[in-house]
């Protein structure tokens, strides 16, 4: 069966990588990834799947099943298709969308004989905002006995952690005045801001190592000789967990609250973004993902731990209701970073197209033993409760 994967994706090589390529000359931003989308949910049309787009109320999101309608488990891979302004297509999303796309097709070829289904999903606004985070809360991944997807990078790297963010609006409202002639008469709503940003760094010196806090003064008034009457400021809060993210935020708004104490004027809070769990890998199931990279030409010392877990990514928000892993193939020799012109030429490039029919073959066949091994599915699950508790 294995073999049988690996002739179906091997067939369908020239269509991968050209889908790949015309994703990447075509970059949309989040929510507006009409080519994307169209061009891959026809192409999982071709190969029997049944295409649902626009679930879970986002337009160019999709769902496609291949269901084989026999017992057995459920494997999900997560496409991802969006563009980063100006950029394009820097993080390797016209790569991610084809690993996904690619692995279901190939995993599908067997599940006449192995039973079970592959869900190949569409999530879109992974850049901005975070589509999974919005079909998790559907419920629509609840469904899965496994999830899986892999991201390009400079470096072979197992499924790790990520960061919990909430992204935090503070709104405050002073009374304008004139600055010069009558400055007693107002209340500086930009003060206001300024103090709440001397308050969090003091805050910093009394927060977990993992845990990050970082913001920017989106408005700070009109003119230099009026007292501003309205300021904003916006702040992420991250931390190795959700419910230290939850703490952490409670504290930041009690530095907008003192900060309005201070200078008298009043303030208004909101999540201005979707929040983001912490992703929580599933070790026996990295393990297996591993162990393909390494049957297909990868050498072990190759594949490192991750290095840190300092971004969030909205693949956290499935992890929390499914086993799922989230590695990293290399696609380049040089250490560019992410979300650099280097890195779109390098997901442009032949070496990166290469790359991602590796990272599809290796979570295909990492599906293949899942449908295959009862005992390795019991061991996945078995981690993931008590990675719950």
């Amino acid at each position: 069966m294995k073999q049988v994967i690996l002739d179906a994706m091997n067939e369908n090589e020239a269509k991968f990588k050209n889908i790949s390529i015309y994703i990447g000359e075509n970059p949309e931003l989040g929510h507006e990834e009409i080519k994307a989308c169209k061009i891959l949910t026809d192409t999982l049309k071709e190969h029997d799947f049944h295409v649902e787009i626009g679930i879970c109320d986002l337009p160019t999101a999709f769902k496609a099943t291949y269901d084989s309608g026999k017992e057995g488990p459920t494997i999900g891979y997560m496409a991802e298709y969006d563009a980063l302004p100006e950029l394009g297509h820097a993080c390797g999303h016209n790569l991610i969308a084809v690993m996904g796309i690619a692995a279901g097709i190939g995993l599908s070829k067997v599940l006449e004989e192995t039973g079970g289904k592959v869900i190949v999903y569409g999530t879109p606004a992974e850049e901005t905002k975070g589509g999974k985070v919005t079909m998790a809360e559907a419920g629509i991944f609840e469904e899965l006995d496994v999830a899986m997807m892999v991201h390009p990078l400079d470096n072979y790297m197992k499924s790790g952690d990520s960061l919990a963010m909430d992204a935090i609006q503070f709104e405050f409202f002073g009374k304008s005045a004139h600055a010069a002639a009558s400055p007693h008469l107002g209340i500086n709503a930009l003060d206001a801001v300024l103090h709440t940003f001397n308050s969090i760094n003091a805050l910093r010196q009394h927060i977990k190592p993992d845990a990050r806090i970082h913001g920017v003064i989106t408005e700070g008034g009109k003119a230099a000789n009026i007292v501003p009457d309205y300021a904003v400021a916006q702040f992420y809060v991250r931390a190795g967990k959700r419910e230290d993210v939850n703490i952490l935020v409670e504290k930041v708004k009690k530095c907008a609250e003192g900060a309005a104490l201070q200078t008298g004027a009043t303030v208004k809070s909101s999540f201005y973004e979707f929040s983001y769990d912490d992703m929580i890998t599933n070790k026996t199931l990295s393990d297996v993902f591993t162990k393909q990279l390494v049957s297909l030409g990868v050498e072990e010392v190759e594949i490192h731990e991750q290095r840190d877990g300092s971004g969030s990514l909205d693949m956290g928000n499935v992890s929390q209701v499914v086993p799922a892993i989230h590695p990293y193939v290399k696609i380049c020799n040089e250490a560019y970073a992410c979300h650099t012109h280097e890195f779109r030429e390098a997901a442009m490039s032949e070496q990166g197209r290469d790359a991602m029919l590796l990272g599809a073959k290796s979570m295909a066949l990492t599906g293949l033993e899942i449908l295959t091994n009862k005992e390795l599915l019991a061991a996945i699950k078995k981690e993931f409760a008590k990675n719950k508790q």
